[in-house]
């Protein structure tokens, strides 16, 4: 999987090792992999349970299918120290032509269009791989940022599904 540039971020694709040493907490091999400083709360159990589905034993058993996709968001401001700034992951790769993604941005640097900017490049790329025909997200209709990069990516609301604790989720799409 190649590196991702867009105008104010280099987005770096999640590897094996990069993964394990964020779910096993190993700050410093993980900002010398990424390359970048990471912030100052990460890793911690509640990054982990929300940029990984699945199990490192499933990641490592099927890193290809499981890491699909999924990138580091690392913002290298001129003069100043390249430092992670969040996240873009895939559900896994697509079997039915449909990727899911999700997306996340470290408190201190939301705000900022980070989300938008990342997301925007990361669907391009999946509708530009063969055999995906759409990009969906799902989100709470009360998580208006959410929405917000959700729209201004251009994606549009599809449906709505349940999830297992908090209630509905709005899904968009965008397609080929």
């Amino acid at each position: 999987m190649t590196l991702l540039r867009t105008a104010r971020l280099d987005l770096v694709p999640m590897t094996l090792p990069m993964v394990e040493a964020v779910i096993l907490g190993r700050k410093e091999d993980a900002e010398r992999l990424i390359d970048a400083r990471m912030p100052f709360r990460w890793p911690n159990p509640e990054l982990v349970e929300r940029a990984f589905t699945a199990s490192l034993e499933a990641i490592r058993a099927e890193p290809d299918v499981r890491l699909w996709g999924d990138r580091v968001l690392v913002a290298r401001p001129s003069g100043a120290d390249a430092r992670v700034v969040g996240s873009v992951v895939f559900h896994g790769r697509p079997v039915d032509g449909i990727a899911e993604i999700a997306y996340g941005v470290e408190e201190a640097s939301q705000g900022q269009g980070y989300a938008t900017e990342a997301v925007a490049a990361c669907v391009d790329w999946a509708l530009e791989q063969q055999g995906v025909y759409a990009v969906q997200a799902a989100t709470f209709a009360w998580h208006a940022p959410s929405v917000r990069v959700i729209d201004k990516v251009g994606m549009t609301r599809v449906g709505t599904r349940d999830h297992e604790t908090m209630g509905e989720l709005l899904v968009f799409e965008k397609r080929r």
